[in-house]
């Protein structure tokens, strides 16, 4: 009897190690079919997007290119561009009432506030503005403010001590402390014509004190002695938004104003109110291009305004017109029982301030610049 080995025994035997092979041929097959559609899928999209592109018109792509263009450039530009290190009036006068306040005026110490700050530079900010100016407009007529930059401060240090602007001396102006009513005709007719609506928004105002504390709107100044409070509808050449929307009747009168400064920082315009005792300190305001009106609201006995060393007084209904470049101070010595003097103060423009002057400087000392 002879053995012979059986084949099938191998055939069995290799058949599991052959399985896996199968199995991986397979999925190669799957993943390369499925990859060749994906190509064709991707052809497919890409084709379609050319054609679409060739069906646009050229007009609308050379727009859509050009937009594209300018927004790159602008965020270039708006990248690497430094912010102004000029501040806003406002911001100053927030910083500065932090820091506490002088002969009852804000003074902020920043080197960027022409009105506040006294330093070497000054003078070279304001002849830059000038050149900024005249390279727009024109040197036409602004011998005077050339002048009066280039020697600012000879004029400041050799002023005497009756009239020493503390900003800006223009030179050549007529100079004296008081003013006739006709060197404004026009506007103080117009705010003499308007006392009574003046004095009854002041009324409607002032019947907030009735409450302890400074009502809104209101601020408090610095005096050696008594209460001195203004309610400010132009600060510094800034609308007070809120402060306007409050005296609606009187804030549309500033605009028929013919000499109102309401575009740089010597223009101001509030209601003044002073209470029995109080005294302000003597001080000068900061230029001579503006004479300062003040129209008597309500104006008790033993109220005077001194300018210059000269004394006057208030008169309810009629306008005081001065030159505060001058020393000045301001009292009132009536008895408690006839209230406080109140008086509404705009700023006019100088008389002798010619139009192209007035535009110049405007932009000069436009606030925040």
């Amino acid at each position: 009897m002879v053995w012979v080995p059986l084949r099938t025994t191998r055939t069995d035997r290799r058949a599991p190690l052959r399985a896996p092979t199968a199995r991986c041929t397979t999925m190669s097959l799957e993943w390369l079919m499925d990859w060749s559609w994906s190509l064709d899928g991707l052809r497919d999209f890409i084709a379609t997007g050319i054609q679409s592109f060739r069906d646009c018109d050229a007009t609308a792509l050379a727009a859509v290119a050009c937009l594209l263009v300018l927004f790159v450039w602008y965020c270039y530009h708006v990248g690497r561009e430094q912010p102004r290190a000029y501040a806003t009036v406002n911001a100053l006068m927030q910083s500065a009432e932090a820091n506490g306040v002088q002969n009852g005026y804000v003074y902020c110490h920043s080197p960027e506030c022409v009105r506040c700050t006294h330093h070497d530079g000054l003078n070279q900010k304001l002849y830059h503005n000038l050149q900024e100016y005249a390279k727009r407009y024109s040197w036409s007529g602004m011998g005077r403010i050339h002048k009066g930059i280039r020697e600012q401060g000879r004029y400041l240090n050799s002023r005497l001590s009756i009239q020493k602007p503390e900003v800006f001396f223009l030179p050549d102006l007529p100079t004296m402390p008081y003013f006739s009513r006709d060197a404004q005709k026009h506007d103080v007719e117009l705010l003499e014509r308007n006392f009574q609506t003046i004095l009854c928004e002041f009324e409607t105002l002032y019947k907030a004190f009735s409450n302890c504390s400074l009502p809104q709107g209101w601020k408090m100044n610095s005096t050696p002695s008594g209460e001195w409070f203004t309610f400010y509808l132009v600060n510094q050449g800034m609308c007070v938004p809120r402060n306007c929307r409050r005296c609606p009747r009187t804030y549309r009168l500033l605009g028929s104003l013919r000499t109102c400064i309401g575009n740089n920082v010597f223009g101001n315009a509030c209601i003044s109110v002073l209470s029995p005792g109080t005294v302000i300190a003597e001080h000068y305001g900061p230029t001579n291009i503006r004479i300062r009106c003040h129209l008597g609201l309500k104006t008790p006995s033993n109220c005077e305004l001194v300018v210059g060393g000269e004394p006057q007084c208030w008169a309810e209904g009629r306008c005081l017109l001065f030159d505060d470049s001058f020393l000045h101070t301001a009292f009132h010595e009536g008895p408690p029982e006839e209230g406080p003097r109140v008086v509404f103060m705009v700023d006019l423009w100088h008389p002798n301030v010619a139009a192209a002057e007035r535009q110049a400087l405007d932009f000069i000392f436009a606030p925040g610049r």
